[in-house]
């Protein structure tokens, strides 16, 4: 079975409420049918209309359970050489990991003064004598 290839000029022509594709990955989807169910409001997609929507995509952080409705909403892979950059979500992916850095950094600022500050407290109350 051969992959339906679809153009930029029919990836843009499919951006209205009665017939919208998006393109993640390289791949278009028919999400016309999904967009009254999408958690985030057709808004949401209706911005990414005519685009790589791949950045937006992984940015969000969807579930497996949403990454799994795709398959059947596939029309086709994108046409290479369309002079559209497409976006690898390598981006979406590191930012991730930094801000998770981040957080756990954050929270080893407080974490660890507070523990140190204890334990001096500790040493202090058994090495006076105060028993």
């Amino acid at each position: 079975m051969t992959t339906k290839i679809v153009t930029l000029d029919e990836l843009r022509a499919n951006k209205t409420k009665d017939s919208f594709y998006i393109l993640i990955h390289g791949k278009v989807y028919d999400v016309t049918k999904f967009m009254d169910e999408h958690p985030g409001g057709d808004e949401v997609l209706l911005a990414e209309g005519g685009q790589d929507a791949t950045e937006a995509f992984e940015d969000v952080g969807h579930s497996d359970e949403a990454r799994a409705l795709l398959p059947d909403m596939l029309v086709g892979d994108f046409e290479a050489g369309s002079g559209l950059k497409l976006k690898t979500g390598a981006a979406a992916a590191q930012a991730s990991r930094v801000a998770g850095a981040v957080e756990q950094g954050s929270n080893a600022m407080y974490f660890v003064p507070l523990t140190l500050l204890g334990v001096y407290f500790a040493w202090r109350y058994y090495t006076t004598g105060s028993a």
